[in-house]
């Protein structure tokens, strides 16, 4: 079976094509600036390369249109027809509690997530595009909702519960609902298949660290703990996210820039964060350079950026009563060694022991990185929400 992973952003549409037999990419690539000028698609050929083709691109059924010609295209198509699609699997957002796993797409179920788009008001209308989208271009074509939010639904609500007026959760469902959830979930899972150990009776910490990052603690193969919110915004230092702010702060700084919520939410989650502190990038390999040097703006961004990773990993060890597994995946978790060493730096009184010198050495693949005598197994597993995607869309359709 093939099946075409979508991820529809505001102004992106991220796809890929597995070949669900081995699953292996066929191809994958990204529309870019949708409902903008200067409008294209990246695509990734099976040999590595990758070709940008500029199309003009006014909205989401144009962009799905233009990535379904391509993947028929002579020169770089990889497949003779759309017929050989077996199915779409969508990245969704926000599925607040309506939503605890993964479905199968029908009215019902986007009458269901319509109602979530006060949660997430710029990933969900763009979501639902994707799907009616697709809809359009290809009726019946057998559709599934993979949501962000899912993984996250088996906390305890001692968990999930903001201290605020009760009512608040029960007119609004102002709660934390956590998102990644696809990547934690994959990771968490994989790490056990990579060590050999059932995923049921560990204690596992998950770091998913990118320009926008979260940690998981998942206990015997639940989620009972995560950093982001009600919205992406809370938790870590992210790279234009304040991450955790007191309340009380936020307001002071209304008064004193003489914002509206629409500003001072623009200012938490674009202007804040490793941008915010060093006015230079929310890329880390900038940061870095700019610490080589001697920016000390940049250093103090890198020291708190990693003591965040490093509080939230300790007491998600003292909420689950210990720990077996510290894993780290996405683009900084993967790729930056002096992170994950300073994040577990100061962890050995909980039994954590780097290997240092290894840990220099892994970029983007599966690796213990802690020594052979620690106590808790450290690893750097690359994250697949695409391939956990299309998983979930196969094993939906063959029930």
């Amino acid at each position: 079976m093939k099946i075409l992973v979508l991820n529809c952003g505001s102004s992106s549409i991220k796809y890929a094509l597995y070949n669900m037999d081995d699953k292996s990419v066929m191809t994958s690539g990204g529309a870019e600036r949708v409902g903008l000028d200067g409008a294209f698609v990246k695509v990734k050929m099976p040999d590595g390369t990758k070709k940008k083709v500029m199309h003009d691109i006014p909205e989401h059924t144009e962009g799905v249109k233009f990535i379904f010609s391509l993947l028929t295209d002579p020169e770089i198509g990889v497949i003779k027809s759309l017929d050989e699609i077996g199915a779409v699997g969508h990245r969704m957002v926000h599925g607040g509690e309506k939503f605890n796993k993964s479905v199968v797409i029908n009215d019902e179920v986007l009458k269901t997530f319509k109602e979530c788009i006060d949660l997430a008001p710029l990933h969900n209308p763009a979501n639902l595009k994707g799907v009616e989208a697709v809809s359009e271009l290809m009726p019946g074509l057998p559709q599934v909702g993979v949501f962000d939010t899912a993984f996250h639904q088996t906390m305890p609500a001692h968990s999930y519960l903001y201290a605020i007026p009760y009512e608040l959760y029960e007119k609004y469902g102002v709660r934390r609902y956590g998102f990644h959830g696809t990547s934690h979930r994959y990771v968490s899972q994989r790490v056990c298949e990579y060590l050999g150990v059932n995923y049921e009776d560990k204690k596992i910490i998950t770091c998913h660290i990118g320009n926008g990052a979260s940690v998981a603690a998942v206990q015997n193969g639940k989620c009972v703990d995560t950093s982001m919110g009600l919205t992406p915004l809370e938790g870590l230092m992210m790279g234009t996210r304040s991450g955790d702010i007191d309340g009380g702060a936020i307001t002071f700084i209304q008064k004193k820039l003489g914002l509206d919520a629409d500003g001072m939410s623009n200012l938490l989650n674009k202007k804040s964060g490793v941008l915010g502190i060093t006015g230079i990038s929310s890329d880390m390999r900038e940061i870095e350079e700019a610490i080589e040097q001697g920016n000390e703006q940049a250093k103090l961004a890198l020291d708190m950026y990693n003591y965040r990773i490093k509080k939230y990993i300790g007491a998600y060890a003292a909420a689950m009563g210990g720990c077996d597994i510290i894993v780290f995946t996405a683009g900084v978790g993967e790729n930056q060694y002096s992170t994950r060493e300073a994040a577990c730096a100061g962890l050995e009184y909980m039994g954590v022991k780097l290997d240092v010198e290894k840990n220099k050495g892994i970029r983007g693949e599966e690796a213990v990185i802690s020594t052979p005598d620690s106590k808790v197994t450290v690893c750097v597993i690359p994250t697949d929400e695409e391939l956990m995607i299309a998983t979930d869309t196969m094993n939906l359709l063959n029930k």
